[in-house]
């Protein structure tokens, strides 16, 4: 399963999703974003038992602004449309991974 590109108008269906979603908040410009980009897409091929979506800061401030996102890359964990876990920084497959558990 692919990344999604998540959006205003696709928001509720990711929220609404029965399976566990990680969210990653980015922008093109970002570094650190770049590093995480390759993984967020590489665990979302190897899991299909988890809805991974993409929001570009840049073109969602709304998304970004309701999830009091501050700095990028920002990764959300949201199960049963709540946020279980937000953390920023780069980080590597494994602890991403970990925080779906």
């Amino acid at each position: 399963m692919s990344v999604m590109k998540v959006n205003k108008s696709n928001f509720d269906q990711v929220k609404s999703s029965e399976k566990p979603v990680l969210l990653d908040f980015y922008a093109d410009w970002c570094g650190p974003c770049r590093m995480v980009g390759p993984i967020v897409e590489q665990l979302a091929n190897e899991n299909p038992q988890y809805l991974i979506g993409k929001i570009n800061v840049d073109e969602e401030p709304e998304l970004a602004n309701a999830f009091g996102i501050v700095s990028i890359p920002t990764l959300v964990v949201l199960k049963n449309g709540v946020i279980a876990k937000q953390v920023s920084g780069a980080m590597p497959k494994d602890a991403i991974l970990d925080l779906l558990k």
